[in-house]
């Protein structure tokens, strides 16, 4: 070997093994690892970096992770003179294999432990000269680790995602899961083969919705990672200053979309959208460009499982179940057009159409609900159009009865502190307009996710700006009070200052936990303290009213 190859080769992995050592120790003290992961180190680049003022005053930079194009977390080392003795013909036939058969002796070995490296490697090297640079990479695999995986993996699918509830994975297994679905190393890339796997877990996790979010998550990030990794380069070139855009190549240098893989892509898309919508547009403008006939289709008419276009007496409209949208045209603003158009709605999701759809309107009426919580979006407009027709108010009970579904939102505001769940317009408004649907105001508290949805804390105020403080409505009261968020704050024109509304809310608290009614107490009161104040205060028959209230806080 060279002299000036074997110092080079001396100092670089000199360095590496003192990292690895570090790594080895950091790797071995690691608790609540998943059974998922083969291994943690699967990169190593060895990269000469030519200096300000001439190409061998530079340093030697190592990476023993795959880093970010935006950052520089190399390991930097000072070289020997004999850089300037290294020419490309070295480099290429004897430094990058000797450095490559070293570091796979040791991939193979367990020298620093079972689960240090992953059961593939990926080895970079580059050389920055004066003019130009050198470039060289290496994929080791180990086939009895890769083969170990498949088997733990499989087990890992029939012991824990397959069985009936309760069982179920452990949180940290959820990323690794959903990485190797797309791992052609792991799975096959076939929706037959992925899907089931993906709405099984997702079905026996309906009951956490916190643990549910974390896997839809998981699996949406990871197949972007497959679309932007793996799919997407073979016909495109990123662009734009991020990197965030594509640009078809030209022919003949992207291959032929395999259709299997057009399918898969497809699908990723669909998935993708439950949560961003924007990619899944994305994804599907990029797949027209590469030919794809269905994709044109998802994108103009949706799914083809819904006529996609109506034209009635009064009312225009169109759907796309794949973007989740509802296009309405009111021709003739009248009830009648409003009542049209909501069967019209109704006939859709009772079909099956996306609950959670975002609503385009086209009319001249530009009402809103009476507080400020909610997004002023065409979807709301039309909700609060339809509620000035009080002979509508059945067909919007209706509506809200087919729409209303737990944990789940309307797509009308990008996620955020606007989100509504669906249904929420319909009954919002029709508790502010006609006692008779506080039944179905009560049930819709019963069903939002207080963890995860703010709109509901302005309507205590809404309502009693509405209908007042009475006696009869306190049960819809409280179960508007306890479906606020748990910051929720006093309402301030919720008093109760008569001994018939303290009865009616001590009635109404009696079958709540002790946490519910403290809740309750400080969204009325301000704190129990402050109700202590007031029950000093008041006079009887109220006083007494105030304090068998303070007791059921006991």
């Amino acid at each position: 070997m060279n002299h000036a190859v074997e110092a080079f080769l001396n100092e670089v992995w000199n360095e590496i093994t003192a990292i690895y050592a570090k790594e080895s120790k950091r790797i071995n003290e690691l608790e609540n690892r998943s059974r998922l992961q083969a291994g943690i180190m699967d990169y190593l680049r060895v990269a000469w970096r030519k200096g300000k003022f001439t190409w061998a005053n530079g340093h030697i930079h190592i990476d023993v992770h795959e880093p970010f194009s935006w950052s520089d977390s190399s390991y930097k080392v000072e070289a020997g003179s004999y850089i300037s003795e290294l020419t490309n013909e070295l480099l290429v036939e004897e430094f990058f294999p000797a450095l490559c058969e070293r570091v796979d002796r040791l991939f193979r070995s367990e020298e620093l432990g079972a689960r240090f490296f992953d059961y593939k490697f990926e080895v970079v090297f580059e050389f920055e000269w004066e003019q130009s640079k050198l470039s060289l990479n290496q994929q080791l695999m180990n086939e009895p680790k890769l083969s170990q995986l498949k088997q733990t993996l499989e087990q890992f699918i029939q012991t824990k995602v397959l069985p009936d509830p309760p069982v179920l994975p452990g949180e940290i297994d959820f990323f690794f899961f959903a990485n190797h679905l797309v791992n052609p190393d792991l799975m096959k890339q076939e929706v037959k083969e992925i899907e089931p796997l993906i709405r099984r877990l997702s079905d026996k996790l309906n009951t956490n919705q916190e643990r549910k979010n974390d896997w839809i998550s998981r699996y949406t990030s990871a197949f972007n990672h497959w679309v932007r990794d793996h799919f997407l380069p073979q016909h495109f070139n990123r662009s734009g200053y991020y990197g965030n855009e594509w640009v078809l190549k030209e022919e003949p240098v992207h291959p032929s979309v395999d259709a299997g893989e057009m399918d898969f892509f497809l699908y990723v898309a669909l998935q993708i959208g439950f949560t961003e919508p924007d990619t899944r547009q994305k994804y599907l403008e990029l797949a027209v460009q590469l030919g794809s006939k269905r994709a044109a289709d998802y994108l103009k008419i949706g799914s083809g499982k819904f006529v996609s276009t109506y034209r009635g007496e009064r009312v225009e409209a169109r759907n796309n179940d794949v973007t989740q949208t509802i296009d309405i045209r009111i021709l003739s603003e009248e009830e009648a057009a409003y009542g049209e158009a909501l069967d019209y709605i109704i006939d859709l999701l009772r079909q099956g159409f996306p609950k959670g759809y975002n609503l385009k309107l086209k009319s001249s009426q530009k009402h809103v609900l009476p507080f400020k919580k909610l997004a002023k979006s065409k979807l709301h407009q039309f909700f609060a159009n339809s509620l000035s027709y009080p002979a509508l108010f059945p067909k919007i009970a209706e509506y809200a009865d087919t729409a209303m579904e737990e944990f789940a939102w309307y797509s009308d505001v990008e996620p955020s502190e606007k989100s509504a769940m669906q249904g929420t317009y319909a009954v919002l408004g029709l508790g502010l307009y006609s006692e008779d649907y506080f039944p179905l105001v009560s049930r819709y508290m019963g069903l939002v996710d207080t963890e995860h949805q703010m709109v509901q804390d302005g309507y205590p105020q809404a309502f009693i700006e509405a209908h007042g403080v009475k006696a009869e409505h306190m049960p819809v009261i409280v179960s508007i009070l306890l479906a606020g968020n748990d910051e929720g704050t006093q309402v301030k024109n919720l008093t109760i200052d008569r001994p018939e509304l303290a009865e009616s809310l001590i009635e109404a608290l009696k079958d709540k936990e002790i946490y519910q009614r403290e809740m309750v107490m400080c969204r009325i009161f301000g704190s129990v303290k402050k109700l202590e104040g007031a029950a000093r205060k008041a006079q009887p028959p109220l006083k007494e009213g105030l304090e068998q209230l303070l007791a059921l806080q006991m």
